[in-house]
C-alpha cells in the first residue's frame, strides 16, 4: 500500500532537531536519538558484524569489544572542558545518591563515538561541581598518601603568607626594583619547595585519576532530562 505524500508535513533537519532537543532539556531523548542514529548511520559496520556473525560468533564479539574500547580511548582526544561556564559553578550541586550515582539502569555502554561523546559534553556541564569535589577529594587522599608533598604545599602556603605579611609591614610594593626582586624570589624559592617535596607529582596524580573517573562516569552514565531533574529535587 503507497500513501501519497502530505503537503502539511514538516521535516525537521537532525541538528535543528537535536539543538532543539538540547535547548528544551530533553537530553534523554536526544540520548536515545543519538543512539538510534548511530544504528542506522553506519550500515557497513552493521553488515561486517552481520556477516561475522554468521561465520563466527567469537570474532564479531572481539570485533565488537575492541570497538567499544575505542570508543572509549577516543574520548580522551576530546576536550569536555570546552563547553563549561561560570554558571556551571555556581549552581546547586546535585544529588549525589539520586543524580550523579543513581541506579544500576541509569547506565549503559555507548552504542558508538557519536553519542559517548555528547553524553560526556552534556554530563560534564551538569555535574561539574561534583566531578571538581572528587578532584578535591582525591587531592587530599594523595597529599595523605604523600606526607612530604603535604608539607611542601603547606610550606609554600606559609611562605607567602609571610611574604604578604613583610610587604604590609616594611612596603616593599613602594619600591619596584625592590618588588620584583623579592617577588622572583619567592617564586624561585617556592618552586624549589614544590619541586624537591613532590608536590607536582601529588598534582598530576589526582588529575589524571579523577579526569579518568570524570570521562568515564559521564560516558556510561544516561543523559536525563532536566526538567525530570528539577521535579525530583
Amino acid at each position: 500500500m503507497v500513501f501519497s505524500s502530505n503537503p502539511l508535513s514538516l521535516s525537521v533537519p537532525d541538528p535543528t532537531f537535536d539543538a532543539w532537543l538540547r535547548d528544551s532539556g530533553y537530553l534523554e531523548i536526544l540520548d536515545q536519538h543519538s543512539s538510534s542514529s548511530t544504528i542506522t548511520a553506519d550500515p557497513t559496520s552493521t553488515s561486517i558484524i552481520t556477516s561475522t556473525t554468521t561465520t563466527a560468533t567469537t570474532s564479531g564479539l572481539f570485533i565488537s569489544f575492541f570497538s567499544h574500547i575505542l570508543t572509549l580511548l577516543s574520548l580522551f582526544t576530546l576536550n569536555p572542558f570546552s563547553k563549561l561556564t561560570t554558571d556551571d559553578f555556581s549552581g546547586q550541586t546535585p544529588s549525589w545518591t539520586r543524580s550523579f550515582f543513581a541506579d544500576f539502569g541509569s547506565y549503559s555502554v555507548p552504542s558508538g563515538s557519536d553519542q559517548a561523546r555528547l553524553r560526556v559534553n552534556e554530563n560534564v556541564k551538569r555535574y561539574a561541581r561534583n566531578y571538581a569535589s572528587l578532584f578535591i577529594l582525591f587531592f587530599a587522599c594523595t597529599l595523605y598518601q604523600m606526607p612530604l608533598a603535604l608539607i611542601g604545599l603547606i610550606s609554600s602556603l606559609a611562605l607567602w603568607d609571610a611574604f604578604k605579611f613583610c610587604n604590609d609591614r616594611w612596603g616593599w610594593d613602594r619600591y619596584p626594583v625592590l618588588w620584583q626582586v623579592m617577588v622572583r624570589t619567592a617564586q624561585c624559592v617556592t618552586a624549589v619547595v614544590l619541586i624537591c617535596l613532590n608536590v607536582q607529582m601529588a598534582l598530576f596524580g589526582a588529575v589524571g585519576i579523577s579526569y579518568t573517573v570524570m570521562v568515564l562516569h559521564a560516558a556510561f552514565r544516561k543523559l536525563t532530562s532536566t526538567k525530570q531533574s528539577a521535579r525530583r529535587r
